[in-house]
C-alpha cells in the first residue's frame, strides 16, 4: 500500500490594517459628488462635450466609494482581502472607510461560552459516566480563524467534545489511590489539564481558552444505583472501624483505671467478660438493655 504525503498546508497570521475615519472620507466623497454634479451641469447646459465623460467618472467614483464606509462596534475586526488576497486585519472601532473592492468579514472578539452537551464517556477503569463541560473562549487571530479551519465555531464544538472525552478517559471518577487525581476529586487540576489541551487543540485556528471547567459529572443511569451501594457500603465500613477504634480504646482505659485504682480485681476470666459486655455497649445500633447482677460477682 502507497501512502501519499499529505501536502503542507500555509498558517496564516494576522496582519494589522489601517482604515480612514469614515467622517473625513464621508467630506470628500460629498465634495467628490457635488464636483461631478457641477462638472455634468456645465458639459450639458453649455455643450462642451469633453466636460460630460469626467462629470460621468467623476460620478461613478462617488458611487463606488460609497461602498468603502463600514462600521466597527467595540470588540469586532474586520478582516480584509482583496481578490482572495489576505490585506489585514481592522480592529479600531467607529465609523471607518477602506478600498471599496476590499471584502470586509467581520469577526467579534468578544469572549463566548460553549456550553456542551452531556457526554457518556468510560473514565480510566472502563465505568460509564456522563460529564459536560463549560468553555469560555475568544478570538485571537482573526486570520488563523478565518483562513486556517474551514469554520472556527464547528471546530470548537467537535475539538472541544473530543477534548472532553479524552480527559474523562485519563482519569479516575473516584475512589483512586492515595494522591492519584481523579474527576470527582480533582476539580481544579482537572479544569487546568482540559483547558491546556482544548489551547493545544484550538491554536491552529486562532483560538484563546480563558477558562474551561466541568458542569456536570455523574455515573450513568445504568450503573448509577450499583455504585450508590457501594459508596453507602464503603461509608458503612469507614463508620463503623471508627467507632470499633473508639470502642477499644475507652475499654482499655476502663480496665487500667480500674486495676490502678483497685476499685475491683478481676480475673483473666472475668475481664474478658468485662470487654465483650463493654464492646457489645459500645458498638452496638440500638440502646443495650442492661442485666443487673444480685448476687455475687462469680454466680
Amino acid at each position: 500500500m502507497i501512502y501519499h504525503t499529505p501536502p503542507t498546508l500555509t498558517s496564516h497570521r494576522e496582519q494589522p490594517a489601517a482604515a480612514i475615519s469614515g467622517w473625513l472620507f464621508l467630506v470628500v466623497v460629498f465634495v467628490l459628488g457635488l464636483l461631478a454634479l457641477a462638472t455634468l451641469a456645465l458639459g450639458i447646459g453649455r455643450e462642451v462635450i469633453p466636460l460630460i465623460p469626467v462629470g460621468l467618472l467623476l460620478g461613478f467614483a462617488t458611487v463606488l466609494s460609497l461602498g468603502g464606509f463600514f462600521v466597527l462596534q467595540p470588540n469586532e475586526s474586520a478582516v480584509l482581502t482583496l481578490f482572495g488576497a489576505y490585506q489585514g486585519t481592522v480592529r479600531q472601532n467607529g465609523f471607518l472607510w477602506a478600498n471599496p473592492f476590499y471584502r470586509k468579514v467581520k469577526i467579534s472578539l468578544r469572549a463566548r461560552n460553549l456550553n456542551g452537551d452531556k457526554l457518556k464517556v468510560n473514565d480510566k477503569r472502563g465505568n460509564p459516566i456522563e460529564i459536560a463541560v463549560v468553555i469560555v473562549w475568544r478570538v485571537q487571530d482573526t486570520a488563523q480563524a478565518l483562513f486556517d479551519v474551514d469554520s472556527y465555531e464547528n471546530f470548537i464544538r467537535i475539538q472541544s467534545e473530543s477534548c472532553v472525552r479524552h480527559i474523562a478517559s485519563s482519569y479516575l471518577y473516584d475512589d483512586g489511590e492515595p494522591n492519584e487525581l481523579t474527576l470527582r476529586g480533582g476539580g481544579t487540576e482537572v479544569a487546568a489539564a482540559l483547558a491546556k489541551e482544548l489551547q493545544e487543540r484550538l491554536a491552529r485556528a486562532g483560538i484563546g481558552i480563558e477558562e474551561a471547567r466541568l458542569t456536570h459529572l455523574a455515573y450513568a443511569p445504568e450503573i448509577a444505583q450499583a455504585m450508590l451501594r457501594r459508596q453507602q457500603a464503603e461509608a458503612v465500613i469507614a463508620a463503623r472501624q471508627k467507632i470499633v477504634y473508639g470502642a477499644v480504646g475507652m475499654v482499655d482505659m476502663a480496665l487500667r483505671e480500674l486495676s490502678e485504682k483497685g476499685v475491683v480485681k478481676l480475673d483473666e476470666e472475668r475481664k474478658a467478660a468485662m470487654v465483650s459486655n463493654l464492646l457489645v455497649v459500645l458498638c452496638g445500633e440500638s440502646q443495650a438493655q442492661p442485666v443487673l447482677n444480685a448476687g455475687t460477682l462469680y454466680t
